[in-house]
């Protein structure tokens, strides 16, 4: 960068002669400082100040970078805030007197009377500067002042280096076009505008900006609250956005907002008695200091829910053309974005995850749950038993921004091999194939893999029920029931795996893996998938729940309702796209099978069974002794409950797990109780009616019990089971 030249006296004339030139042109200067030599320079000067015309700079306020807010479903709660410059925008009408008057005390007390530029500030600033040799002052009017915060906001938001350093460097040059924008701003804005425009730009701390948000940062309110004291403070502020901050130098802020105080009383703004008050007022009695720490970070809880928000905003093309643009809106468009997350929600699905293997368990086992609307796609919330913290450079660990509930596209990881949480899917797809739940079905512990209609692969599929052996004949019903994964293999080959993975995608899966998402995937479709070989996220399998319990409709999971940009119009958001996916008879069916069968008889998952008799809908699952699984629903909420090691796939056997030792572990120990934990605690915090009128078996897909062969023969194995 060029080095700054030293003030001579023939800069001093040449600064001082420009300045009349352009006040005389902008018919500013009383004919008494019009000296008879600057008439013959007017030619000089129309030559010159074309070149120095404001010219594509916009003194919009509105347009200024603005902080955007995530709000939780209530409308109310912010859930995090996100800026590259901390600032509300408020008109002039929705800031105190008191402050506006601070401002014009402390800033240019002439403001009201000269019209761009102060002729004396600018002489007094020169001897006091150059002639005294005292501290440098600038002698620049609250309106070049605007002028330069616009010309250093618009550069930065520009990513223009070289133009931030020549909007603010101590030159002759920089100040000439200043006054010449000044002036032009004069003409164009009442001093109403320009003062509401000051407000809204200038720094009032470190990292705020705008009188709105330094009212909040340092008193908790809002700046049309702001009394005298509190004025005066943010006011004396902006000389010294980070020496005056009353937070970090409260000694020196005290004694600016006294300086303050004084000037409002010399110009007549305070009386003595308020001048005196204030003054005997200490500063750390005046303030409520709130956090200004910004993004998913400082969300607390909330945290992992918010990073969620952050994807589907930088993700989704209803936000911009590029990732990169998308992301400037975020942090510099003032959006106000209504999420989908239920606080009860979010809060009882973290504190399950945590009651169930506490953050810092030496197993490093993770608890995952999603929770969905039925009918909406509304997320409401997740519960994971780590602290978030992007800062960290390990992508895992008790600290970590990974949000193993969603896919990995959204900021999640590879999934959980989800094992019999899968099978309602099976047996959805067979009443969609036109089949009967009680239809008596022959069952082995060997396939042959070329029995499978719609699948390419040689050799056999060795299968067996997670007690050993197989069951036969067996329905599926009864299959489903008691978890047998033999009765699964028997339904593929009989239907084929197309229509179990038609269906599947028709209720709403896909594999979690980024690139692999598509269930006919080469790593995905393949005949074990039917016991759950999958790897999927809690949010896609709570998902699919969800389309169970909607009648059939699936909806695509969504995070936000509605985003407001800071001009109050409403952005296009991703849409639910909700349909009917399944028929609602198959999908009453598979709820009547999942409470009649698997809940309230023998079935293996009759531990979820909620409180109050209310009816429940679950299932519950392991995949080999590496992951543990409970999905489930009530007709107002599906949930999905994943444990294990989301990082690699580690053994439950032989271990304590939050002070409890199994040897063997199954879902019904830990991801059942969790489950269970979360769905009682949050329905009884939001007081959710008991409705148990769902889940109605459609006598067209209970019919009578017919037989039927499958072929078997044998090698390969998988125990994939309860």
């Amino acid at each position: 960068m060029p080095k700054n030249q030293p003030m001579t006296v023939r800069r001093f004339f040449t600064f001082v002669l420009a300045y009349i030139i352009f006040c005389t042109a902008g018919g500013v200067v009383a004919s008494g400082f019009l000296l008879p030599a600057v008439f013959g320079l007017n030619a000089a000067a129309k030559s010159l100040m074309p070149s120095l015309e404001a010219q594509g700079i916009d003194f919009d306020v509105t347009d200024l970078p603005q902080q955007s807010r995530i709000y939780a479903s209530d409308g109310k709660t912010v859930i995090a805030t996100f800026y590259a410059q901390n600032r509300i925008v408020v008109p002039l009408s929705e800031v105190s007197d008191y402050m506006q008057k601070a401002v014009v005390a402390r800033e240019d007390r002439r403001f009201f009377e000269h019209a761009g530029v102060d002729i004396q500030g600018v002489f007094r600033a020169f001897v006091e500067t150059y002639v005294k040799k005292g501290d440098t002052q600038g002698g620049s009017s609250l309106t070049q002042q605007y002028v330069k915060n616009v010309l250093m906001s618009e550069a930065e938001e520009d990513d223009d280096p070289i133009a931030v350093y020549h909007a603010q460097e101590e030159t002759v040059a920089r100040k000439m076009r200043e006054m010449l924008i000044a002036v032009q701003m004069e003409k164009k804005y009442t001093k109403a505008e320009i003062l509401q425009g000051y407000l809204n730009i200038a720094q009032f701390g470190n990292g705020i900006y705008g009188v709105e948000t330094a009212a909040q940062r340092f008193f908790n309110k809002s700046a049309k609250d702001l009394n005298v004291v509190e004025s005066a403070t943010i006011a004396a502020i902006t000389k010294n956005p980070t020496g005056y901050d009353p937070t970090s130098n409260p000694k020196e802020s005290q004694e600016q907002r006294n300086i303050v105080l004084d000037l409002m009383y010399q110009q007549g703004y305070i009386t003595k008695k308020q001048r005196d008050e204030a003054k005997a007022t200490p500063i750390a009695s005046t303030l409520h200091v709130q956090s200004v720490a910004a993004g998913c970070q400082a969300s607390g809880d909330a945290a992992y829910f918010c990073d969620y928000v952050t994807k589907q905003i930088l993700n989704s093309s209803e936000f911009g053309k590029t990732q990169a643009a998308r992301d400037k809106l975020l942090k510099e468009g003032g959006l106000e974005i209504y999420s989908t997350m239920d606080v009860k929600a979010n809060s009882d699905a973290m504190k399950a995850a945590r009651a169930t293997i506490p953050v810092d368990d030496p197993t490093g086992f993770e608890v995952t749950i999603a929770a969905i609307k039925p009918g909406t796609g509304e997320v409401l919330g997740f519960g994971i038993n780590r602290t978030y913290d992007a800062t960290q450079d390990s992508g895992g660990g008790t600290k970590t921004a990974i949000n193993y509930a969603v896919d990995e596209a959204d900021g999640g990881g590879w999934g959980f091999q989800v094992g019999s949480t899968w099978k309602p899917i099976n047996l959805a797809a067979w009443m969609a194939a036109g089949k009967s739940i009680n239809q008596s079905l022959t069952t082995s512990t060997s396939y042959s893999l070329s029995s499978f209609p719609d699948y390419t692969g040689t050799g056999t599929w060795n299968v067996q029920n997670s007690g050993g052996g197989t069951t036969s004949p067996e329905s599926p019903l009864l299959g489903l029931i008691r978890s047998h994964n033999t009765t699964q293999a028997s339904m593929a080959q009989i239907i084929g795996l197309k229509q179990i993975a038609n269906t599947a995608k028709a209720m709403g899966y896909h594999n979690s893996p980024e690139g692999q998402e598509d269930i006919f995937s080469s790593n995905s479709f393949n005949p074990p998938m039917v016991i759950g070989t999958v790897q999927a996220s809690p949010l896609t399998m709570a998902n699919v729940y969800a389309t169970i319990a909607a009648n059939g409709v699936e909806c695509t999971p969504i995070a936000l309702k509605k985003v407001v940009d800071k001009d109050g119009k409403q952005l296009k958001v991703p849409s639910a796209n909700c349909h009917q996916a399944i028929d609602s008879g198959i999908a009453q069916t598979v709820a009547y099978a999942m409470n009649q069968g698997v809940v309230q008889s023998d079935g293996e998952a009759k531990t979820t069974q909620l409180d109050g008799g209310r009816k429940t809908f679950a299932k519950t699952g392991t995949n080999e002794d590496t992951y543990m699984l409970t999905g489930g629903f009530v007709p107002s909420v599906a949930a999905y409950v994943a444990v294990g090691n989301a990082e690699s796939q580690v053994s439950f056997n032989n271990k304590t797990i939050n002070g409890v030792y199994h040897s063997t572990w199954y879902g019904a120990y830990i991801a059942t109780p969790a489950w269970k934990t979360f769905m009682n605690s949050y329905l009884a915090d939001t007081n959710t009616p008991i409705d148990n009128n769902y889940g109605n078996a459609d006598a067209k897909y209970t019919g009578a019990a017919t037989t039927s062969s499958s072929s078997s023969s044998s090698s390969s194995s998988s125990t994939t089971g309860q």
